[in-house]
């Protein structure tokens, strides 16, 4: 690893001209910290224009599964290039967005058939959002215009899956007061907020058109985990109450909890569920959301009225598709889920001596998710520094630092990550 800060560089032209005229992500633009130029990745690696490599231990905010630059994937869509980068799909269609189709709905359980391919997770809920609202309104029910989202919780940044997110400990609590109202509530983890659940869907349910949850994990709103009970508390008060079941799986589909989906080791089948980050090995943007049988028979019908009037321009895009039955086929051919299961082992170990270290609320592992949840975090761009000095990326948040790297990282290379943590969090406990 290339870390000798004596052979650092003046960053590129490009960057300095261009700087000026970019707005970042979740950052305060005056006060941010610059971001660090890359030049190119590599597997599990970073390179920085400077010369240095950092092992990347959020897999670019959980999409990498495969590693960066996986020469079946890139050889896919350098094939797909070379024919058809993309064609619109209204109207028409082509081969690679109608065998992924076709194989997302052979692994997905139940009869979860049907496959709406957009180009974003924000998009991907806002369209399981739409599909919801519109199964009342063409079975002639009218007045199911809420829905059911939980404390801790985050569905994206557009405004309908904002409406759906936390909107007093999250990140989005400046617009709480300007956006569609929803019943934000306590995921149903034990007797108290079970019986506040039913208590919810009794008073409301003819208000309600479907209940939106992360399933095993809630991402974005803190890294917070709940079992499998949950989601079958979930399916069953949706079947009770007669309510939709939505699982947002962009995050934890494709292997990252341990299982190719959360509803799988769940045995839970949601009436709809939207995919997206992993879905293409972290190559390209693409989403989907994918209803069950149900749902889409509410817009089989001789009414043009009640069609999904929803279409994305870059819908199905054809080098995102071929990107994503590449990546496909890696789950198919090589062991991910075993890697899976040994990342979750030595995270476990990795993270474990955090534990007893003043400040440490929590550790906790989930197949290749690694979290150390402390009390609070002060300064959160000093402590990503502080990880870029030990050659790693790691970016906290909240009051969490965590690891969601590569399925295919070295093990030497996630011991580097858990290192860094442990050392990081010991020094900001004047270990």
């Amino acid at each position: 690893m290339v870390n000798d800060t004596s052979k650092k560089s003046p960053p590129p032209g490009w960057y300095a001209g261009g700087l000026e005229h970019i707005w970042l992500p979740y950052a305060q633009m005056k006060t941010a910290t610059p971001p660090l130029p890359v030049m190119r990745t590599q597997g599990s690696r970073i390179v920085l224009a400077d010369g240095r490599e950092l092992i990347d231990g959020v897999a670019s905010w959980w999409t990498a599964c495969h590693g960066y630059n996986h020469p079946h994937i890139k050889q896919a869509v350098e094939r797909q290039l070379a024919e058809m980068p993309h064609i619109m799909f209204g109207g028409l269609a082509h081969e690679q967005a109608l065998t992924l189709a076709k194989r997302l709905a052979a692994l997905l359980p139940g009869d979860l058939t049907r496959v709406f391919f957009s180009d974003s997770g924000s998009v991907a809920v806002e369209i399981a959002m739409k599909m919801a609202l519109q199964y009342w309104l063409n079975r002639n029910v009218t007045g199911r215009n809420r829905f059911v989202a939980f404390k801790g919780g985050y569905h994206g940044d557009t405004t309908g899956a904002m409406a759906v997110s936390d909107g007093d400990d999250g990140m989005h609590a400046l617009f709480s007061g300007l956006l569609p109202q929803n019943d934000v509530a306590d995921l149903p983890d034990g007797d108290e907020h079970e019986a506040a659940l039913d208590t919810l869907l009794e008073h409301r349910a003819d208000q309600i058109a479907a209940i939106i949850v992360e399933p095993l994990v809630q991402g974005a709103g803190g890294m917070k985990f709940h079992d499998s009970a949950v989601l079958k508390r979930l399916r069953a008060r949706a079947d009770k109450y007669d309510v939709l079941l939505i699982f947002d799986e962009i995050f934890t589909g494709f292997g990252r909890t341990g299982t190719m989906f959360a509803c799988d080791a769940a045995q839970v089948v949601p009436d709809i569920v939207t995919l997206s980050k992993a879905l293409t090995g972290g190559t390209l943007g693409l989403a989907a959301t994918v209803a069950s049988r149900k749902v889409f028979e509410a817009f089989w019908s001789d009414d043009p009225k009640k069609a999904l009037m929803h279409g994305p321009s870059y819908m199905a895009n054809a080098l995102a598709c071929a990107a994503a039955n590449a990546s496909l086929d890696l789950f198919e051919r090589e062991p991910r889920l075993q890697q899976v299961a040994a990342i979750a082992a030595a995270l476990e170990q990795g993270l474990a001596p955090c534990r007893a270290m003043p400040g440490v609320k929590d550790v906790r592992v989930l197949g290749a998710i690694g979290v150390v949840e402390l009390e609070r975090i002060e300064n959160v761009d000093a402590l990503r520094a502080q990880f870029v000095e030990k050659g790693v990326f790691v970016r906290p948040f909240g009051n969490v630092i965590y690891l969601t790297p590569a399925f295919t990282i070295a093990p030497a290379e996630l011991k580097t990550l858990t290192d860094a943590i442990v050392h990081v969090v010991r020094g900001l406990s004047g270990g």
